[in-house]
Formats: C-alpha cells, structure tokens, sequence
C-alpha cells in the first residue's frame, strides 16, 4: 500500500530524514509520534509529495512526485493547522468535491454529522470561521471522498467531545476500506484509535510496533462520578463533556466514547482530590 525505501531529506545540511524504510498495508491504523523535529511533518510532506528527497515514496506503486494527481487523488488529508483561506465556504466545499469527483452533499452530509451546521456560513470566508469549526470542515472534506489513505495531523484537536465521537463513527466507517496515519506528539492522544505505532526520532524509525486493537471506535462507556463538593471548575468541565447533574453538583452522569478514555481521565485527574467514586463501563448500543 504505502512504501517508503531509504527516505532522506536535508535542510542546509541539517539531516531531517535519514534513511526511512517503512511498509504500511491497508487497513492499518498507524500512531505517528515523536518531539518536535522528530521527522515527522517532513515524512507526511514526503507522502503528499510536496518534497523532492533521496530514496522513493510510493502508494499503490505509484510516486507522489511523477504521479501527482493520481496520488491526491486516494488521500484524504487533514492538517494540524488549518490553511488560511479566504475563499467562502461553500466555494471551498465545491473546489473541493470537483478534485476528487466527489457529490458536494456527500461533503455537507459529514459536516452535519460532525455538528457543523453549515447552511448559515457558506458565504463566511473559511479563515473567519472558529477553530472548530474549521476542524470539522477539514474532516468533512477527507472523508467526503473515496480515499485510500486519510493521513491526519493531530485530527481531534479542536473538537469538543460529541464532535470527537462522531469522528471516531467516521473513521470506523472506513477502517476496513482505508489506511489510516495519524500525526501526534503524545501517544495518549491516539493510542486508542490506532493497531500499530511509529515513533521517529532524529529521523529514524526507533519504534515500530503492533499494538492492541480491542478498542472499537465505535464503543461508549457509561460513566458515573461523585464528588464531595460542588466545584464549579468542575461542574463546567463535566458539562463540556455533555454530562449530567444528578444531585446538586455531587452525583454526574454520561458517556465517553471509548478512544476517549485516556483523555477523560486525563482532564478528571485534575480533580482526583474532589473525586470521591467513580466508575466506567462498556455500554450497550
């Protein structure tokens, strides 16, 4: 599917990619991880085929550099930081959906499912928008074709936690029809969306492992917390996360998507102190 033979780039003698040997299969959901200068933007660029380098890049056996078009063509991709475009939303939506062939609605429909109400912005310039909702445009557009590789940089960044269940829907939709690459500096971030790991460093490989994959995107866990006081900070971030109040602000109940949990806990641990029991379970769907 995705083949990378001896991959080295050089900035001004500084060696950003040295030598990077990488096969990755269909269907494969692959953590990228490392510290800032890792490689690993430079790597993904590689892969667009926005870089000349040393070594070759291939999809399907086709060259990102030679075979342009037809390479766009089967990715779907989601950047960390959203380009700054003033074209409208709705022009952007439709550039978009004519690259790749793809039904405009198809776009809208995914936007709609990620909570993007896009009918009241589709004259608003796209850089105007909030980061969110750019967010959830930009996924919108990766998904709303038919691509073999979704390569996303940090992709639920900005989302807000219902939004970020949906996404992990969508990608499940496409788990068995696509490759997944997933750009992050923390594996906590990712870990749960992903069955294999690559961590770069230095611009070389000095991790690559299979990991668990006994976590559906799809899954929900019920969630019950009880404090012993109210606490308005966190009251405020229980309810960011769609829960209820049970009892006066000392009994919260909702649910978290699955990939979620490790970020959950991470925002609760925050409060451990408050937090007097609480319980996760697999939910019913």
């Amino acid at each position: 599917m995705i083949r990378f033979d001896k991959v080295s780039k050089t900035f001004k003698r500084a060696r950003v990619l040295d030598g990077i040997d990488l096969e990755i299969g269909l269907s494969e959901r692959v953590a990228l991880i490392g510290s800032n200068g890792a490689g690993k933007t430079t790597l993904i660029r590689c892969l667009l085929g926005e870089y000349t380098h040393d070594g070759s890049v291939t999809i399907e056996g086709q060259q990102p550099r030679k075979d342009r078009n037809g390479v766009l063509a089967k990715i779907g991709f989601v950047p960390q930081l959203p380009p700054p475009l003033k074209m409208p939303v709705g022009q952007l939506i439709g550039f978009a959906a004519g690259l790749c062939d793809t039904d405009p609605q198809r776009i809208l429909d995914l936007a709609g499912r990620l909570g993007l109400d896009t009918a009241p912005i589709m004259d608003r310039q796209f850089v105007r928008l909030s980061g969110g909702m750019k967010q959830k445009l930009l996924i919108a557009i990766a998904l709303g074709r038919e691509a073999r590789v979704l390569v996303m940089d940090e992709p639920a960044a900005n989302l807000d936690p219902e939004a970020r269940k949906i996404f992990f829907e969508l990608l499940a939709e496409r788990a068995e029809s696509a490759t997944m690459l997933i750009s992050s500096h923390r594996l906590n971030e990712v870990s749960s969306l992903v069955n294999r790991v690559i961590e770069l460093d230095l611009g070389k490989v000095v991790l690559d492992d299979r990991v668990a994959d006994d976590i559906s995107l799809t899954g929900l866990l019920n969630c019950r917390i009880v404090v012993k006081r109210a606490e308005p900070a966190l009251a405020k971030a229980l309810g960011s996360w769609n829960f209820a109040d049970r009892g006066g602000g000392l009994e919260w109940h909702g649910t978290v998507a699955g990939p979620d949990r490790l970020r959950f806990l991470g925002m609760t641990s925050r409060y451990v102190a408050l937090i007097s029991d609480m319980s996760m379970t697999e939910a019913d769907r």
